[in-house]
């Protein structure tokens, strides 16, 4: 793997930590600030919802500008937001902040796979776009619990202003190391909106929002789940989303690998794997050791569709990627927006805190569904054209390791 794929992967290690440290800081920042939790939580909803707005507009507004030059306007903004955020001097300046940081979110990692995959030969573009996740699956198993220690031990402000280090790191590595990448001959924003005509591109987005949102329904509660049903104490929810993290690391490298030799049997074996951990989940929950099991399996599986998933984007929008990519990044923090409120609706109902995992092993069932429905759709293209080898049926529900 090249380098380059190094400063891609610092930049996505910077972005993952910055995402999800808040969570582990809102008691700090609302005390600072004198707002209540729930009030602060807005950092973190806004967050997601500016990664999806911003994934389409950053993107097309840097159509006119080469690859490497916009990642490295991207990681300039990324350093921008956190400098706001570690400085402001009112809730209000702290949440513009936090949107800033989050435009360059979806833009960057969807620019940066096309970057990752161009690096690489043809058959090893999956395994190159999860080289560059690796960074976000890392900044869960040390970027988030360091930079929740930090921020707990010598203020919130201080951890903001290493992310943004991060950020500066990041955007020297891709100025030092990524090769100069022209912008694409005939890009231009409205051959980049044809690729959504595309029946398999929409699909896989489809499968975006509601595999990963399986993921996030479960893992949104997983303090009170964890807490008030397995018996753990409130200090081991951090070892558990490090577990979680551990678990992310290790499907993001498999779905990597085996996304490059047969991409949808891995896809299919992920989300059906998923749905089905998802839904005995509602049962180990009540178990210390089941639980943590299921939690590293439920990052394991979970994370082991995003490789494929961005690499059928980029396969089926083939030509014009790079704002397809993008919006499949901000299709992820949908999911996890969406997932998280369904769940959200099953406790307030009084199914209690287990029954998200009903939800997201419905969500994860649904994208397997969907994933099946577009392999059907291709060999009947693929009949009808005479052209490619169809997908035997056996692989369907092969296993990646198979």
């Amino acid at each position: 793997m090249p380098l380059a794929l190094l400063a891609l992967a610092i930049g996505a290690f910077g972005i993952g930590t910055t995402e999800f440290v808040p969570m582990g800081l809102l008691p700090e920042i609302a005390g600072d600030y004198g707002v209540s939790i729930p009030s602060a939580g807005l950092l973190v909803t806004g967050y997601a919802l500016g990664v999806v707005a911003g994934a389409p507009v950053m993107t097309a507004l840097g159509t006119r500008l080469g690859r490497k030059t916009m990642l490295m306007l991207l990681m300039g903004l990324f350093v921008l937001g956190n400098v706001l955020s570690a400085l402001a001097p009112s809730f209000g300046l702290m949440l513009v902040g936090r949107i800033v940081t989050a435009l360059a979110h979806g833009a960057f990692f969807g620019i940066g796979s096309v970057v990752a995959a161009e690096l690489v030969a043809p058959e090893k573009k999956a395994g190159a776009i999860a080289a560059m996740f690796t960074g976000l699956t890392v900044a869960n198993i040390v970027g988030v619990p360091l930079g929740t220690f930090v921020g707990q031990a010598v203020g919130w402000r201080v951890t903001f202003g290493i992310v943004a280090g991060l950020g500066v790191a990041g955007l020297v590595g891709i100025a030092k190391l990524v090769p100069p990448l022209p912008r694409p001959q005939g890009a231009h924003l409205r051959r980049e909106l044809a690729a959504f005509r595309n029946t398999q591109v929409v699909l896989a987005m489809a499968m975006t929002v509601l595999g990963f949102g399986g993921v996030f329904a479960a893992i949104t509660y997983i303090a009170p789940m964890m807490t008030k049903v397995a018996g753990y104490s409130d200090g081991a929810v951090t070892w558990l989303l490090v577990l979680f993290g551990i678990g992310m690391f290790l499907g993001n490298l498999v779905g990597g690998r085996y996304a490059d030799r047969k991409l949808m049997p891995m896809l299919f074996t992920a989300l059906g794997g998923l749905a089905v951990v998802l839904a005995l989940f509602t049962f180990t929950a009540h178990d210390k050791i089941l639980a943590a099991l299921t939690i590293l399996l439920i990052g394991a599986l979970g994370f082991a569709t995003v490789p494929p998933l961005q690499k059928r984007v980029l396969d089926q929008a083939h030509g014009a990627p790079t704002l397809a990519s993008a919006v499949n990044i901000g299709a992820f923090n949908l999911g996890n927006a969406l997932s998280a409120w369904l769940g959200g609706v099953v406790i307030s109902a009084g199914f209690g805190y287990t029954a998200p995992n009903w939800v997201g092993a419905v969500l994860a069932g649904s994208a397997l569904l969907l994933a099946l429905w577009s392999a059907a759709l291709e060999r009947r293209e693929q009949a009808a054209s005479g052209s490619a080898e169809p997908i035997e049926p056996g692989e369907l529900l092969t296993t990646a390791a198979g």
